[in-house]
Parts: C-alpha cells; sequence; structure tokens
C-alpha cells in the first residue's frame, strides 16, 4: 500500500516554506492569472521556477493551478503559462477547463494532468472519462461520502485526490454562479468575493425585511482522523484547503496530518485555534449532512487564532529532516573525503582541511555522531560508513562539521537542478480567437423545463426542441419525443449515478433526440449517442469546444458569463451553440441544504427562499438529493436577437408556471420587450 501524500495549500513564499518545513509532500500553488484564487500570492515564469527547485531539493511535489475557465483571447497567453510550467520541471498541472488540458497535451505532453474539484468529478463515469483523456488524477469534489469515495478510487484506473480540511464552498465547485451574477466577480474565474458567507436567511421574513441568519455558511472541513481509511481505501492525496490563508494554518494543517497518517495523536484544538469557523465539520465524508454542518467564524474564533500564533510557528520554526542519505567518511594519513548519496543517485563530496591525527581509541563512533547532526537541513542520514586506511586516525569536529555542510551544501543544489519538461513546439493557432461565427438570419428556439407539466402545448410547435429531466422521459407523449433531449443531472451523487444509467438504457430505443451532458462524465455513459453539451459543462472558448466536439457533443450552450464579444470566436466546425436568452439563473447546486437550518427533510415540502440582507427572496427547490438556489432576476435578451453570435437561443424554465412559460415564450418569439424586473446578465459587461 502506498503512502498516501499530504498536499499543502501555497500562496507566498512564507506559505511554501511553512508547508515544506512542517513536512508536505507536496504542494499546490497558483501560476498568476489563470488561477482560481486570484488574491492569493500567485507565482510568475521566475518566481516558480525558484519554488520547484525549492521543493525538488527537499523531495516535495509542486502541482500548479491553472484552473479557471478562459476566454478566447486568453488563450495564447495561457499557451505560454504551459511553456513556463513545463519549463520549471514542475510535477502535475490542476486544470478545469478543456482547452488548458487540451493544451497541456500538444505543448508537453509530458507533464501530467490532474482535473481539479472545478470539473465537478463526483462520479465513477467522471473520473473514467478522466482517465481517457489522459488525466492522471481526479480531484474529487468535496461532498462525498466514505463509500463513494472508495468505490470511485477502485474503480477508476487514475489516481483520486480527496480534501481533508479547509474551507467548504456551499456549491458544488464548478457549478455555482453567484458571486458572478451578483457582483461580476466570478469563482470559476478565481475572483469569488465568496456571497455566501453574507446573510442569507431561511427563517420566513416578511416582505420587505432583510434577512440576518447565514444559512449559506458551513463550517470548515476536517476529517483528518480518516487519513488511515482513506489510504487503505487506495485514495493517492490527500488535500488541504487554503492558499489565501496563512503560514501558521499550514503548518498546522500539514503536521496534524502527517501525525494521523502515522497513526499518532494530534492536537485538534491546536489545529481549531489555527482557523475555524466555530468549529468544524465531517459531515459530507461522514453521511451526516444535516444543520450541524453550519457555521460562522466568531470574534472568539479569531482572537484564539491571535493567542495560538507564537505556538503555531514553532511547527515551522525548524526545517523537517526528510530526504534520506547514505555518508561515507574514508580517512587516511594524508586527509579525509566525506561522500553523500541521496537515494536518487545524486552523490556530493567534500573534503577534509585538517590533517588526520593518529587516535589512541576507536574514533569511529564519535565521527559518526558529528556526522548525524543533520538538523537545519532537509536531509536525513540512514546509513553512515566510516573507513580508516592505516588508522585509527583522529580528526577534530569542526573539520567534520564543515566537511558535512559542504556535501549536503552541494548536494541539495543538485538535487534543485530544474529538469524542464520537454516541449513539442506546437504553435497555438494564429486565428483561433479570431471572430468567425456566421449569424444566422433567425435563431431557432430550444426551451428547457422542469417538468412534463410546464410545458405549454401550444408552443411546442415553435420550439426547435423542448429540454426536459431524463426522469420525466416518460411522461412525454410519443408524438413529442423526436424533438425531446433529455437533460442529465448536473450532479449524481449516491445512487443517482446508477439510476441515470438504466434511464439512459431504457429511453435510447424510445426515439428521443439524444441527451443533455451536463458534466465530464456524462460523455462516459453517452458514448453512441447523441449528445448535446449544457450548462454544467462551463464552456467559455473555442478550444474546448472543439474538445467537446470531439467527444461527439452535436450542439453546445455557451455558459452565460461569457461576454458578448467573445462568442463569435466560438465555433467549431459542425457543431451548433447557443446562449441563454431567458431563465432564473441556477445560482448554487448544493448537497448541503440551507432548510436543515430550521427543520429535517421529514418536514420539509422541497422548496423554500432565502432571504438576503438587501431583502431579496431567492428560490429554493429541492429535487434528487440536491437544492438548487435561483436567482430571483431572470435573464432576458429576447429583444435583442442579433446581440449573441449564436445558432440557437435557449430558455431555462424553472419556477415558472405554465401560463408564466406560455407568456415569456410568446415574448420571446416577437422579440418583444420583458414586463417586470430582468437583467441582462453578464452579456455586456463580462466578469472579472
Amino acid at each position: 500500500m502506498n503512502t498516501i501524500e499530504i498536499l499543502a495549500p501555497v500562496g507566498s513564499e512564507e506559505m511554501l516554506a511553512a508547508a515544506v518545513y512542517s513536512g508536505a509532500d507536496a504542494v499546490y500553488l497558483g501560476f498568476s492569472g489563470y488561477n482560481a484564487r486570484s488574491g492569493a500570492g500567485n507565482f510568475t515564469a521566475e518566481t516558480l521556477q525558484k519554488a520547484v527547485a525549492f521543493c525538488h531539493g527537499r523531495g516535495v511535489h509542486v502541482h500548479v493551478a491553472l484552473n479557471t475557465t478562459v476566454y478566447g483571447h486568453e488563450l495564447a497567453g495561457l499557451a505560454d503559462a504551459v511553456r513556463a510550467v513545463a519549463q520549471s520541471g514542475a510535477d502535475a498541472v490542476i486544470c478545469q477547463d478543456l482547452a488548458t488540458a487540451a493544451l497541456v497535451r500538444r505543448i508537453a505532453p509530458g507533464l501530467p494532468l490532474h482535473g481539479s474539484t472545478q470539473m465537478s468529478v463526483h462520479t465513477l463515469a467522471g473520473a473514467k472519462q478522466l482517465a481517457e483523456m489522459g488525466f492522471a488524477r481526479a480531484i474529487l469534489a468535496r461532498e462525498l461520502n466514505f463509500a463513494e469515495i472508495e468505490h470511485i478510487t477502485k474503480h477508476c484506473g487514475i489516481e483520486t485526490e480527496v480534501f481533508v480540511h479547509g474551507a467548504l464552498c456551499m456549491s458544488v465547485s464548478g457549478q455555482c454562479y453567484m458571486s458572478a451574477f451578483l457582483g461580476g466577480r466570478s469563482g470559476n474565474r478565481g475572483s469569488c468575493a465568496g456571497p455566501c458567507r453574507l446573510p442569507f436567511d431561511a427563517s420566513p421574513i416578511p416582505e420587505g425585511l432583510p434577512g440576518r441568519a447565514h444559512h449559506l455558511s458551513l463550517k470548515d472541513n476536517s476529517v483528518i482522523d480518516w487519513l488511515p481509511k482513506l489510504q487503505a481505501a487506495g485514495v493517492a492525496s490527500v488535500k488541504i484547503e487554503g492558499r489565501l490563508r496563512t503560514p501558521e494554518y499550514v503548518a498546522a494543517a500539514v503536521n496534524a496530518c502527517a501525525a494521523a497518517r502515522s497513526g499518532l495523536a494530534y492536537d485538534r484544538d491546536l489545529l481549531q485555534k489555527a482557523f475555524s469557523r466555530s468549529g468544524f465539520t465531517d459531515g459530507y465524508l461522514s453521511g451526516r449532512i444535516d444543520g450541524s454542518m453550519f457555521g460562522t467564524r466568531s470574534e472568539a474564533d479569531a482572537e484564539a487564532t491571535k493567542k495560538a500564533l507564537p505556538a503555531l510557528r514553532e511547527l515551522y520554526r525548524r526545517e523537517r529532516q526528510r530526504v534520506p542519505v547514505a555518508m561515507k567518511l574514508e580517512v587516511e594519513e594524508y586527509g579525509a573525503k566525506l561522500t553523500v548519496t541521496d537515494t536518487e543517485g545524486n552523490k556530493a563530496i567534500a573534503y577534509g582541511d585538517a590533517d588526520p591525527q593518529p587516535a589512541n581509541n576507536d574514533p569511529a563512533p564519535a565521527l559518526r555522531r558529528s556526522l548525524e547532526k543533520c538538523g537545519g537541513t532537509p536531509f536525513l542520514p540512514n546509513n553512515i560508513e566510516v573507513e580508516m586506511d592505516g588508522g585509527p586516525w583522529y580528526l577534530p569536529g569542526s573539520c567534520i562539521n564543515e566537511m558535512r555542510r559542504t556535501a549536503l551544501e552541494a548536494l541539495l543544489k543538485k538535487r534543485e537542478t530544474i529538469r524542464p519538461h520537454k516541449l513539442t513546439g506546437w504553435q497555438l493557432p494564429a486565428d483561433i480567437a479570431v471572430h468567425k461565427h456566421p449569424m444566422p438570419a433567425a435563431k431557432p428556439l430550444r426551451a428547457r423545463f422542469a417538468d412534463w407539466q410546464q410545458v405549454p402545448e401550444e408552443a411546442i410547435a415553435g420550439l426547435e426542441y423542448l429540454i426536459l429531466p431524463i426522469e420525466q422521459a416518460d411522461a412525454v407523449p410519443p408524438h413529442y419525443r423526436a424533438k425531446t433531449i433529455l437533460e442529465l443531472p448536473r450532479v449524481m451523487f449516491g445512487r443517482l449515478e446508477e439510476d441515470t444509467v438504466r434511464r439512459i438504457a431504457v429511453t435510447a430505443q424510445q426515439g428521443f433526440a439524444g441527451y443533455e451532458a451536463n458534466n465530464i462524465g456524462h460523455f462516459q455513459l453517452l458514448q453512441g449517442l447523441p449528445v448535446f453539451g449544457g450548462l454544467g459543462l462551463n464552456l467559455t472558448n473555442p478550444l474546448a469546444a472543439q474538445e467537446y466536439a470531439a467527444l461527439g457533443a452535436k450542439g453546445l450552450l455557451l455558459l452565460p458569463e461569457v461576454k458578448d464579444s467573445d462568442m463569435p470566436c466560438i465555433a467549431p466546425v459542425g457543431t451548433a451553440t447557443g446562449a441563454m436568452v431567458y431563465g432564473h439563473m441556477p445560482l448554487m447546486l448544493t448537497r448541503a441544504c440551507p432548510l436543515h437550518n430550521l427543520h429535517t427533510c421529514a418536514r420539509c415540502e422541497k422548496q423554500g427562499e432565502l432571504t438576503d440582507r438587501k431583502a431579496k427572496k431567492f428560490p429554493v427547490r429541492c429535487g434528487q438529493g440536491v437544492r438548487t438556489i435561483y436567482n430571483p432576476i431572470p435573464i432576458y435578451m429576447g429583444d435583442k436577437p442579433a446581440a449573441l453570435a449564436v445558432d440557437w437561443e435557449y430558455a431555462h424554465f424553472s419556477i415558472e408556471t405554465k401560463q408564466q412559460a406560455a407568456e415569456i415564450l410568446a415574448l420571446l418569439k416577437q422579440h418583444a420587450p420583458f414586463e417586470g424586473d430582468f437583467t441582462r446578465g453578464l452579456y455586456f459587461k463580462g466578469t472579472a
């Protein structure tokens, strides 16, 4: 059984030292401009090389996050970033966007790919799809329980990585649009403003009054006690969240993980003082998903952190010895030579500057004790030989100390040598981001409905396609199936993956137009069937569109975060693109339920609302083991038919009645203005 990797976050050079000195096996850090923590102290091509040299010298791997969605005009810069990462000799790239994965495969195919948690991989099918696409590791969604993690890990054929400590996003990672649509700062672009930490109150509140409770704020996850079980399950790496936190926090979490991995006790109280939101939760991993998972950062928490700082800094004051070395000291009448060798075959030699003197007693034990004193370095002597030629010979301690220091410094320098990954010379096509999408004379309309009862049948004739959740397939009359696309769930926790596979098998021969994929894992389940790409794929650029088209997508819905000026270049040959022109944007998709702050599922009507600090009401709907939180103000673009450079338009009906859906469809067909509050979304202003 392989030893599970402890993977630590790095957001600055001081955090890097804290993570490494306290015992992390690997670190992950962001490359400036293309990672999901734009506020962290991210690394440039120059500083990344220094970080990799520092880590590799100490036997620590470096994973570089290039895990944002990217737009067409950014692809050239992203290609340069991939080259810089490859030239640094880093050990892996963490990515969300298929464009990033494509660039890595074409520019530096020897550079391993890790699928970011932003890819929302939470099923065996998702991990298997990553394996087929050449990924070496899947970073699994934080919402999984132990049995789900174990099942995926044992059968997917690639490494898995699991979060064990740190902040929990309320939404499934990669499926949150709240920060983008409420404040223009996209979580998928690395600029999340953390709106879920603000008041969102599930309590019944009269109209016009603000919410005060924090019913979208989860406690930090901490399942460090589970490390031995995760290791036994075959998980390759356990990840600590927190690139925006402090060196003290990183050191506390790494130290706790190292102890737990060895079956030793750790100071949980000190870990909580490093950072918590009124304690920790293990709700997802243990399967206890309830109101106890929620919490906020209190003044008492902050004060406890302040008082604990001196103790926390002691955790990384001295470097942990971790690199095994063999030492061989050879002494003869005319001098001494020390050879130090690591397990990778690197070797360094130092010569003594003092003449050996005859010794009355055997000096070997004392010489070995002197050579063992490697504290303050990353080296751990595991075999020391002392050979005397014509001795015994005595050497002064100062001579031994200087030989040891010189040899270890030389060995460290050799270990820090940058070993770049080979580049292919491939270049991004110069015209990939050129605006080339032809504007159709008239755009057909596709409409998605939450269930068949919401569909106004009199409007069906005017639609190119109906889109309905696959569990609604039996409700669709046979004569409408040829123009009905069945939507697969964006997430399939628990037995829903198995249920979805069964539904695909049943419906495949029933005459439906095809299926809508909303997760990378869906392509694994839909091989050989007509596939259309939906909202959950987060499509923002032409290269990713080409990748999805190669997987079989016949049509692709653009992420509504894409600005109008970035749409024309997303035009893969043979694959039509669409844009949302109406819909209450699903801002969050959650496995934990904000309504659990008030009651259990047994007392729930499967719907509710959250009131924010500005008295706005956000609808919440429950189904298939997850909750969707909707924007109360719908997107509407029906009166601007020429604004978006796509082939078809998409209306997303969720909380509307059948009558409301009919009225909105009529407005869309007439390109009429919308009556009531609406938003243009991000189409004209984009996101940070």
